[in-house]
């Protein structure tokens, strides 16, 4: 991920944290220096690393961040993800938001592991969704890459998906997707959700790309699977839980594509102690 991508949003978040300045910080430290790690409370897969150090660097350049670990390596409880060396003042006041950046990102990541690794062997790719904290999203879908999982869209100018309120206003998925023909012409990519056999069998007369099932039974998706018989790429999506995943892969969908990854994941727990 090119530090162009998050340096503004690091600046930001600085801004917020930081206001006119560590009133306790500032009190306490002058130009004195010490070491500090940031070492891991709970297993799990690392990505952010990046970011945190573009958070310390930003607060001071004299901070020297090494890391222990690479972007989408496991790292287990009690061991150090990175140490710092420079003047204690600012690595204490870039502290949080750097913890903030890289707790979200692997919390991200290894919930994303997780599911890769129960759908491993099965044709599935897990993606995400546009679910994702406004402004931080190259963050979260970043974190997902890392974790093993594929990106959906990025923003609506991406591809076409067709959902059920555009369904609902156009009068139908062919009068939709006809719609979005003549002003997008051939060449664009169209994914349509669909709930039902019929709407499946609307979908594939269409000759859509992408074919979703929204919050099918895993029976319905297997169905639906067979009735597209490989004329479009099938994403199972909607309300689909780690329990779940096996079945849901194994009726022979392509893509399963999950909310929680970046809207309901837990931070991995780290944090950053002076030596």
């Amino acid at each position: 991920m090119h530090r162009l991508l998050y340096k503004e949003i690091v600046v930001n978040a600085l801004a917020e944290d930081l206001g006119s300045g560590d009133w306790t910080t500032g009190s306490i430290f002058g130009e004195e220096e010490a070491e500090a790690v940031i070492v891991a409370k709970e297993s799990g897969v690392l990505a952010g690393l990046s970011v945190a150090e573009e958070v310390f660097a930003q607060v001071n350049r004299q901070i020297c961040f090494l890391t222990h670990f690479q972007d989408g390596e496991k790292i287990n409880m009690g061991d150090c993800a990175a140490s710092l060396r420079g003047p204690v003042a600012a690595i204490l006041m870039g502290e949080r938001v750097a913890l903030n950046f890289l707790q979200r990102m692997s919390g991200i990541a290894t919930a994303t592991r997780a599911a890769v690794e129960i759908i491993r062997g099965t044709r599935a790719k897990i993606t995400d969704t546009r679910k994702t904290t406004p402004g931080l999203r190259v963050l979260d879908k970043y974190a997902v890459r890392t974790g093993g999982g594929v990106n959906h869209r990025f923003s609506l100018a991406d591809m076409v998906l067709i959902k059920d309120n555009h369904i609902r206003g156009a009068g139908s998925i062919g009068e939709a997707v006809a719609r979005v023909r003549r002003h997008c012409g051939f060449p664009v990519k169209i994914e349509v959700e669909t709930a039902t056999l019929d709407e499946v069998k609307e979908a594939v007369d269409c000759g859509v790309d992408i074919i979703m099932l929204d919050n099918m039974t895993t029976s319905l998706m297997a169905e639906a699977v067979r009735l597209i018989a490989g004329r479009a790429l099938v994403e199972a999506s909607g309300g689909i839980t780690r329990e779940r995943l096996s079945e849901v892969a194994a009726a022979g969908v392509d893509l399963i594509s999950l909310g929680y990854l970046t809207n309901n994941s837990c931070a991995l727990d780290l944090s950053l102690s002076l030596l």
